[in-house]
């Protein structure tokens, strides 16, 4: 199954790209799709701090992908 992934802040310079399409199998969760990544990326090994989105809403790990979704990988914001 496909989906689009969306990185934002300092994932861009993590991953080396602001967007990918991805394959997932299917049923996939966003927990399994974290795992994914940090095998895929180690430098994505805080990615459970990072916020995860899902077609423009906010995603717990237990949700389920579908085909097509679109992920947004938010890193903490920070400023003063």
């Amino acid at each position: 199954m496909k989906i689009q992934l969306l990185f934002f802040g300092i994932t861009t310079d993590l991953v080396g790209e602001s967007s990918m399409s991805y394959e997932v199998p299917e049923n996939s969760s966003i927990e399994a799709l974290k795992l994914k990544l940090i095998a895929q990326f180690a430098s994505l090994k805080n990615i459970n701090d990072f916020a995860i989105a899902v077609n423009e809403s906010y995603a717990k790990d237990h949700q389920l992908l579908l085909n097509n979704d679109v992920v947004a990988i938010i890193p903490p914001v920070s400023g003063g």
